[in-house]
């Protein structure tokens, strides 16, 4: 499992539109919501995905997109933004790349069968490319909503407790040198 405050493994897949999408396309401009959801069109994923839909200004506003991962082919994920109006990025990782370096392809158990699948995950990417939070087992009603209270707050902790610490220091030193 991923942690906060590493480096994101790096993403390349196609989006709904056959272009070319990667971790470097963004990198020192915008955060990335980098979520991931086990298909297009059904309940949950449909739920989460009208949710960061309606926030998607709110978003953009703070520097970030949202781009959604799945299995799913480009096909299936432009049917599903059309069907909704869906204003987020998906990606096609028909091969399953991106999911497995995130770590959310896992072995799951429903009414008795195993199989594995996508666990439903999220990943907050800031502007230098580092996991700023790290989701696993998200639940889709209201996630959209707990992400964006996220990125508003996105930096703010080490902005407050940076200056304190150089402060703290440079009086230290000052004292030192006065002795």
């Amino acid at each position: 499992m991923l942690e906060k405050q590493h480096y994101a493994p790096m993403f390349r897949a196609f989006d709904q539109n056959n272009q070319l999408i990667s971790l470097t396309d963004y990198a020192g401009e915008k955060n990335i919501v980098l979520y991931f959801y086990p298909k297009d069109d059904t309940p949950g994923c449909t739920i989460e995905a009208n949710q960061f839909t309606q926030l998607a200004d709110e978003f953009a506003k703070l520097d970030t997109v949202v781009i959604g991962v799945s299995k799913d082919t480009c096909e299936s994920h432009t049917d599903f933004i059309k069907k909704f109006g869906l204003k987020v990025e998906l990606l096609a990782d028909t091969r399953g790349e991106i999911c497995e370096n995130y770590g959310v392809w896992r072995e799951r158990e429903k009414e008795g069968v195993k199989s594995m699948a996508i666990f439903r995950s999220t990943f907050i990417i800031d502007k230098a490319g580092v996991l700023a939070d790290v989701i696993y087992g998200v639940t889709p009603e209201g996630h959209a909503q707990e992400v964006l209270e996220k990125i508003k707050n996105l930096g703010k902790s080490e902005t407050i407790e940076a200056p304190e610490t150089e402060t703290t220091a440079a009086v230290e030193e000052t004292a030192a040198e006065a002795q």
